[in-house]
Formats: structure tokens, sequence, C-alpha cells
């Protein structure tokens, strides 16, 4: 491959603007992912609708946005950052409304679609928006505090939507979205006015597009299906289905993605990294908030303002944690990261009934601290270890990753629960179970975290190609 030589020089404008609106972006769409889950028992009650229904009003978003993730990533790459990231803006912003005025739990669902298509959209964009406006040595302070909108979103949205669904109803969630969408469309109008497409002109592959949709589908629907023999069935055709798209993608003269990228080092093992950290935290704040109301009998707000000290933590750590990557090696913080949260999920499965809460509090902080030291210096690694043609293809493996990892963390907690609990609901008598579940989990996790310290490290040293590294 070509290294492009540099990064065009931009005006400072432009760079804030851009920062600006993938920032605001980056918050309000995992914001929205993880606050509708805890307003689905006020969304069934409403709809009169079962749990099954109920996940996948959770389920289709994560899908949707992870399978459309790559092909965005890809037509984004030949037709335009800008011009991607408006439409998703446009289509969650009105996908929100839709979701606002549905009329029952099936509509709700194929809206909560729309809105996970408009996600992929804007996440495969946003961040290769900021890697194509920020130099090198200034890319992974503008990617940190990128990381940080995202990580606030995810863990403030619990909190927050708990608020507004008890106070204002599950619909007023939706409609905060709308002002937020608009505030980003007027910014992009009103100051983006360059394009970047450092493909453009080449030709969009729609089989491999259909594959990759289809294996992944399999894969992640099979695995939240876990147990069943469904489940498992639908894991082994979608392994089926990875293996037939990369023979299809190295036979393409112009892949949807180019799985040669896996050929360098630090893209494969900062991508294997941060799948590792997303499966072994993203259903931390589901089991905590378990724990804290069934076990320790808090009501929901208390919970939620307990839950709020690792994303504080985070906000903090992550855009230091980028800038530092720009100067010193990004591996060695971002391995630092991945240790410290292995230490936080290890002092976690001693949990029982008669913990402190102050100890829940101080193991949160940890894990905050570490998902900052990680996050950042480990997307840097990513988005700088490929050309400029391919920084959709890497911002959509970013996302792709993320929302892979966080479906097997849920998956890793159900197939737990299934196992030790039942398809039953919870009744005092079970929270011994409960209690169990959680510990195991933890472990679990604690094992893939500690795997993943290996993995961050084995990545090697941070190589600008931009820079000829």
């Amino acid at each position: 491959m070509t290294p492009n030589v540099s990064t065009p020089i931009v005006s400072n404008d432009i760079k804030i603007a851009a920062l600006l609106a993938a920032t605001i972006a980056s918050f309000f769409t995992p914001f929205m992912g993880s606050s509708v889950n805890i307003a689905l028992p006020s969304i069934g009650l409403d709809f009169g609708a079962d749990a099954i229904i109920l996940n996948w009003v959770t389920n289709g978003f994560l899908l949707a946005a992870a399978i459309f993730a790559v092909p965005f990533g890809r037509v984004a790459d030949i037709h335009g950052m800008k011009k991607i990231f408006t439409y998703g803006i446009i289509l969650f912003t009105v996908a929100s409304l839709l979701c606002a005025l549905s009329p029952t739990a099936y509509t709700l669902i194929g809206s909560r679609i729309l809105q996970g298509i408009g996600s992929a959209m804007i996440f495969v964009t946003g961040l290769a928006i900021i890697s194509s406006v920020y130099p090198p040595h200034h890319r992974g302070k503008a990617i940190g505090i990128n990381v940080a909108a995202v990580y606030v979103g995810l863990s403030f949205g619990p909190v927050l939507g708990g608020l507004m669904t008890q106070y204002l109803g599950w619909r007023s969630l939706f409609l905060l979205m709308i002002p937020f969408g608009l505030l980003v469309t007027a910014i992009v109008f009103w100051k983006l006015n360059d394009e970047w497409a450092a493909s453009r002109g080449e030709k969009f592959d729609y089989v491999g597009s259909i594959l990759y949709s289809l294996m992944l589908f399999l894969v992640m629907y099979g695995f939240s299906s876990l147990p069943q023999i469904d489940g498992w069935a639908m894991l082994i055709l979608g392994i089926v289905g990875f293996v037939a798209f990369i023979r299809w993608e190295l036979k393409a003269k112009s892949p949807v993605f180019n799985v040669r990228l896996f050929k360098n080092t630090a893209f494969t093992f900062s991508s294997l990294a941060a799948l590792i950290n997303y499966s072994a935290t993203f259903a931390v704040t589901l089991l905590l908030s378990y724990y804290l109301q069934f076990i320790k009998g808090l009501e929901p707000q208390a919970a939620g303002l307990i839950l709020v000290a690792q994303p504080i933590i985070m906000a903090i750590t992550a855009p230091i944690a980028g800038r530092m990557s720009d100067r010193f090696d990004a591996r060695l913080i971002a391995t630092t990261g991945m240790a410290t949260v292995t230490l936080a999920l290890f002092t976690l499965t001693f949990i029982d009934g008669n913990t402190p809460l102050n100890d829940i509090i101080i193991g949160l902080g940890v894990l905050g601290l570490g998902f900052g030291l990680f996050s950042s210096p480990n997307t840097n690694v990513i988005m700088g270890s490929v050309e400029r043609r391919f920084y959709g293809v890497a911002s959509a493996t970013v996302s792709t990753m993320r929302l892979i990892g966080q479906t097997m963390s849920i998956g890793i907690a159900t197939l737990v629960f299934s196992l030790f609990i039942g398809r039953v609901q919870l009744t005092p008598d079970q929270y011994p179970a409960l209690l169990e579940s959680i510990q195991l989990c933890f472990v679990v996790f604690t094992a893939l975290c500690f795997i993943g310290v290996f993995v961050s490290w084995w990545r090697g040293e941070k190589k600008d190609v931009e820079n000829g590294g």
C-alpha cells in the first residue's frame, strides 16, 4: 500500500465544527441505545408486550447498527463522509420521532431498526471525518474527546433514562433526540463545507455486503439465542457465512471490507482488543443494576446514581489518554487501561449480599479509569494504522467491534442466567441464584480481559501510515 504523504491542511473552524458535530452525535446515539433499556418495563406495560418482543426493541437497534456499519463505511469512502453522516443524522432524527409516535410495539421495533441504520451511518463517518481533518500528532486528543462522548452516552443512558421515564414517560427519550439531531444538522450545513471521499469512483461490492450482513445477523442473533438449539444452528451457519465472506472479499476487485487490512498487526490486534474489551464490560451496568436493585434493595434512581461513578471517571480520563497517545506509546497506555479494567472486574467477582456500597463505587471508579486509558489510545492506533482511503472501513470496524462486543457481553450474561435461573420472572427465592450468576459473569469477564491484556500488548508499537510508519 502506498501511504498518503500527509493530512491536508484544514482550518481550525472546520476542525472544531467536525469535532463538535461528531461528538454530539457520538453522545446521543449510544445514549439512545442504553437509555431505552431502563424504559422497557414501561414500554411493556403500555403495549402489553412480553419479554421476547421487548428484547427486540433493543436487539433490533443493535443488529441494524452492526449489519449496516461496514457497508455504509464503504459507501462513505466512495461517495463522501459528510454526505453519509448528514443522511444518517436525518434518518436517526426522523426515526426518533416515529419511535415517539409508535402506536404498537411492532411499529416501535420497526422504527428502532431505522434508528439503528441511521446510527451506523453516523458512527462510521463521524470518527472517519475527525481522522480526516486532524493530523496524526493531534488526532489522539480529538479521538479521546469523541470516545469519551460515546462512553458517557452509554453510561449515563440508564441514569437519565430512568429519571425521564419516571417523570416524563418513555416517549420523552425519543423526543429528546430531535433537537440534538437538528443541532448537528445545522452545524454540518453551516460549517462543514468540505467533503471527504478518498475512494471516489471505485465500485461498491454488493455481493460482499449481502454476505457480510447475513453472516453478522446469523452470528449475533444466534449468540443472543443461546443455549437454544436454533441459536447454535444460526451460530454455525454464521461461521460458515464468515468463511464465504472472507473468500469472496479476497478475490473481489473493490471489496466492501478490505480483509487484507488484517495483515497489519496493529490494526488486527487493536480491533480484537476492542472486541474483547466491549465483550467483557458492556454487561457490567446490567449486572450491577440487578445486584443493587434486587440484592441490595435500592430504588432505580439510587442505583443509577451509584452507577454514574464509572462514566464520570471515564469522561475525565479518555481525553487525557487520547492526548497522551499522540506523544507516547499508545500500546503501553491502552494495555495499562486493559489491565486496570481486568483488576476492577476481578474485585467485583467477590461481591455478595454484605459488600459495602463504597466498595462498589470504588470498583466502578477503577473500571472507568481503565475504560478511559484503553479506549482512546486503542482507537487512535486503529485509525492511524490505515491509509486515508480506508478511514471509512476502519471507522466501521471500530463500530462493529463495539456492537458485536455489546451483543456478546449481554449474550454471556443471558447464557449464565439461563443456566442458573432459567427463563422465569425473578422472585426473592431466586436471589441467591441471581447472585451466583452475577459472580460467575464477572469471573468470565475477568478472564476475557486478562486475555485482552496480552492481545493489546502484542499489537506492536503505534505507527501512523500517514507518517510513513
